[in-house]
């Protein structure tokens, strides 16, 4: 359902995104608010979404074993680069892609190692 007197709940002091209540609300991309009531999932989560979720478990939880000094390296890579991610958003990505020559681009241009080898 899409509202036309949007303004109304801006008004009344709701930030409208996410969910409220029984309410799911968005913004489109034409700045319209659209809302809906939630609907829970009739079934269980598939073997791929099981996967995923396990995979960033793990990526999490090697984020929190690297060394500090580390972890302030792949922040550091983001912001010489001026990348518009995080450290730990560009770590993530690296171990689920994968794409070695990329992350080596990062290194050289930043000046930092990410990667031992």
């Amino acid at each position: 359902m899409r509202l036309k007197q949007q303004n109304l709940l801006k008004f009344l002091g709701f930030n409208t995104q996410g969910d409220l209540g029984p309410w799911t609300f968005y913004t489109d991309k034409r700045k319209n608010l659209v809302f809906f009531i939630k609907a829970p999932p009739t079934t269980g989560p598939t073997w791929l979404q099981k996967h995923q979720r396990a995979t960033f478990q793990v990526i999490a939880e090697l984020w929190q074993l690297q060394t500090r000094a580390n972890r302030d390296n792949w922040e550091l890579a983001t912001i010489k680069l001026r990348l518009n991610l995080t450290g730990y958003n560009l770590f993530t990505w690296y171990h689920t892609v994968g794409h070695r020559p990329t992350l080596a681009t990062i290194e050289r241009l930043a000046n930092l190692t990410l990667i031992n080898d």
